[in-house]
């Protein structure tokens, strides 16, 4: 069967790396720390990223990405993105020339303000298609079941991931919308960071979805202006996954916006973190892209402002509650 390497071994590429093993495919792991690969060698756990779960005995674990992806058909991008360039860089230097990009991270790059596919796109001309949906990694590799979009601008190429991805507990739907679903992915870690922020002042169930309803109508408003399809917003990488990370303990964005409002600061809270929260860079860079395309995001706004600008959240709260009163939908 065809033969796939998963870049990144944190708790989600070392997830899929695990389903695509146990339907029988030839997987590779590439893991960034030479220690870590070294343990998961050894111990076949990833005692960081997703301790007490046995890795599949058949997943290759490399250190060295020429060793992992030279002979790939299928490289799967599970890399924080702030860190997409400089390690694809390296990866595509080593790749098959028709070797086919599946990207799971979520989030928007600073500076550039390039999405995951865009970035890939930009550094070379192998095919890329996006994977996004409610789907924590410790729920999937519970096999608990779980639904996702795989989004392609090639119909071919949909319906072969589509395919490769799917299970009895992991079922995959196709698009055509890459733009909006990788938007999805990114900004629904914003609002997770405010809804935690909500929950974390006690403000009560009300409060919480006026912040979802609100905060999805934010993405759907720079979407498309984006060029990416309204209806996109209302699906599993766009809704779906922004009320699993808005309401769910295992939220790293949802946890980060509860510290906050506890009084934490941005830099403090990510000292101790082993894993990433990309919704304070996304914050950064969705800020930017609200004002490069003249969109009003209003909770994007406070929540940049809260993590960069060390704003009270419940300030930020207020200021929001007590903006110029509007037309719901305008």
């Amino acid at each position: 069967m065809s033969y796939i390497t998963v870049i990144g071994a944190g708790s989600w590429g070392t997830t899929l790396a695990c389903l695509l093993a146990e339907k029988g495919y030839d997987t590779s792991l590439w893991v960034y720390e030479e220690s870590l690969s070294e343990e998961i060698k050894g111990t076949r756990v990833n005692s960081i990223y997703l301790p007490d779960v046995k890795i599949h005995d058949d997943i290759k674990i490399f250190n060295k990405i020429e060793n992992a992806v030279k002979d790939a058909r299928y490289i799967v991008n599970a890399v924080p993105v702030q860190h997409i360039r400089c390690i694809f860089k390296n990866v595509y230097a080593h790749a098959n020339k028709d070797a086919i990009i599946v990207s799971v991270s979520k989030g928007i790059e600073k500076n550039s303000l390039d999405t995951p596919s865009k970035i890939l796109n930009g550094l070379s001309k192998h095919q890329v298609a996006v994977l996004s949906g409610p789907s924590f990694a410790k729920e999937v590799i519970q096999k608990m079941p779980t639904a996702v979009t795989i989004a392609s601008d090639k119909k071919d190429t949909a319906l072969i991931l589509q395919e490769v991805f799917n299970t009895d507990y992991f079922r995959v739907y196709k698009h055509d919308d890459v733009v909006g679903v990788e938007l999805g992915g990114a900004l629904k870690n914003v609002m997770a960071i405010a809804s935690g922020i909500c929950d974390g002042l006690g403000l009560g169930n009300n409060a919480r979805a006026a912040l979802i309803t609100r905060g999805l109508a934010e993405m759907r408003r720079i979407g498309a202006a984006m060029g990416a399809k309204k209806e996109t917003f209302s699906g599993l990488s766009g809704l779906g996954d922004l009320v699993l990370t808005c309401t769910g303990s295992l939220s790293r964005n949802y946890n980060f916006g509860i510290k906050l409002a506890g009084g934490m600061k941005t830099s403090e809270i990510l000292s101790q973190m082993k894993m990433v929260a990309e919704g304070v860079a996304t914050a950064e860079s969705a800020h930017e892209l609200a004002k490069k395309h003249k969109v009003e995001m209003p909770i994007v706004e406070q929540v940049y402002n809260v993590l960069y600008k060390d704003k009270n959240p419940a300030l930020a709260v207020n200021d929001l509650m007590t903006r110029a009163l509007k037309a719901e939908f305008y």
